[in-house]
């Protein structure tokens, strides 16, 4: 198998060099280039490698932008820092979008990956490939809410929420300290901005923090009933079809 490396940094091409050996000994590679301009002539005078294993930037610019100026039909594995340019690289026959520094075993998989490639893919299939290689950024989840005091506009961390509860279509939300703010977000909502960590949807009314759980009682059916500080001016019951995931949630990981 022949490859071509498209690497400006000489360390990262001289790692890519050695765990390829590593991953492929009959690898051979016939080039390493660090620039546009230099990976366009080559490819314009040579037949087309194997395989191309390219960084994302190089001396003068993307590597990307070798594939908008030669038709290359190699198969590309991208080694790169940078994953923004994911989608894009899709379009130029990639197999595979490692992140860098390169494992032995990310490579050893994309190479896997490269004769599996090798019969013939719908393009949703190879970018659903695609997009599994990439990282996936954590979840981002509300902690903060601007809240209406008076006259004034107050921000109030998640960590000082109680609970919230939800009657006649208006949402309250309660602080650990007793006080009771009306919040523009319906209970489905916050569902979905809160940490499920740290809160949990006990029925169609509350949403609770874990902190503001303080003891739980078994009740008619299967249902738990639960204590919340502040105390809720109403019982707040979890069906019996919830109460194990509730008792898992609590015990937490």
């Amino acid at each position: 198998m022949t490859v071509l490396l498209l690497e400006d940094e000489y360390p990262a091409a001289e790692r890519l060099q050695r765990l390829l050996s590593q991953a492929a000994p009959d690898a051979q590679v016939v080039a390493t280039l660090d620039s546009v301009a230099g990976a366009v002539a080559w490819l314009t005078s040579h037949p087309a490698p194997d395989l191309i294993i390219s960084d994302i930037q190089l001396a003068d610019g993307l590597s990307l932008d070798v594939f908008d100026q030669v038709l290359v039909p190699s198969p590309v594995i991208f080694a790169t820092a940078y994953d923004a340019y994911a989608l894009r690289a899709f379009k130029a026959n990639s197999v595979d979008y490692l992140l860098k520094p390169v494992k032995l075993a990310e490579l050893t998989a994309a190479l896997r990956k490269l004769a599996e490639w090798r019969t013939p893919q719908a393009p949703a299939q190879r970018l659903e490939t695609l997009r599994d290689s990439l990282p996936r950024p954590e979840r981002q989840f509300k902690n903060r809410f601007l809240v209406r005091s008076g006259e004034q506009l107050l921000p109030l961390p998640v960590s000082q929420v109680a609970w919230f509860q939800s009657r006649h279509e208006v949402t309250t939300l309660v602080a650990t300290d007793g006080r009771r703010f009306v919040v523009d977000y319906p209970l489905e909502q916050l569902e979905q901005l809160l940490s499920p960590e740290q809160f949990f949807r006990l029925n169609r009314q509350f949403i609770a923090h874990l902190q503001a759980v303080q003891r739980l009682h078994p009740h008619f059916n299967g249902k738990l009933k639960l204590d919340l500080t502040p105390a809720p001016s109403e019982d707040v019951l979890v069906s019996r079809e919830k109460a194990g995931a509730f008792k898992t949630w609590l015990e937490g990981s």
